[in-house]
């Protein structure tokens, strides 16, 4: 058995119910982390391939025994399991994204596993909910934690708190399937 390390996972979503995509993988994430914190879901504009929907974003923190490689293969399998297809555009839409962001203080760059994860320190919609809930983990190469690295990012204009109320009302002024305001 492996040594209990604390991770930071990123998660993301852009298709389906978004905000039930996030919060059914801070569920499933529950079979391997324990101890398992998540941030506030904020409501985020895409990068990279922009002509596509509006993503929710999150930031969780667990602890695990896993290794970092059994580590990404638990987070792409519920990936897959959430419908998404290997292969598809860089960037591009997708009903769940998972990112390891850290693993412990560990240092990793062995494609496909790269851990801190290479383009975190550049992208709002991760240090900003990453800084939230915990704004002191330091980055292992950057040497800067969380609040500083949200403090310097750009883009932080298109990273907002999600209004789950807001969200619900939109949907019944397009006759859209609404989402509900409890779970029940």
């Amino acid at each position: 058995m492996s040594a209990t390390v604390t991770v930071y996972l990123a998660l993301g979503s852009n298709l389906g119910n978004r905000e039930r995509n996030i919060t059914r993988a801070g569920e499933l994430l529950q079979e391997h982390l324990r101890h398992l914190a998540l941030s506030s879901i904020y409501d985020t504009a895409p990068e990279g391939f922009i002509n596509q929907p509006r993503f929710l974003n999150a930031v969780c923190r667990g602890t695990t025994t896993l290794s970092p490689e059994d580590l990404l293969a638990f987070v792409k399998g519920i990936e897959r399991y959430m419908g998404r297809v290997p292969g598809g555009p860089p960037m591009g839409p997708r009903p769940l994204d998972i990112d390891i962001l850290y693993c412990g203080d560990r240092v990793i760059d062995t494609p496909p596993l790269v851990i801190p994860h290479p383009r975190m320190a550049a992208r709002a919609f991760v240090v900003v909910p990453l800084a939230e809930l915990d704004p002191d983990v330091e980055h292992p190469i950057l040497k800067k934690t969380a609040k500083e690295l949200a403090e310097a990012v750009s883009g932080k204009a298109d990273v907002v708190l999600f209004d789950r109320e807001k969200a619900y009302w939109a949907g019944l002024k397009r006759g859209k399937q609404p989402i509900p305001l409890r779970d029940k």
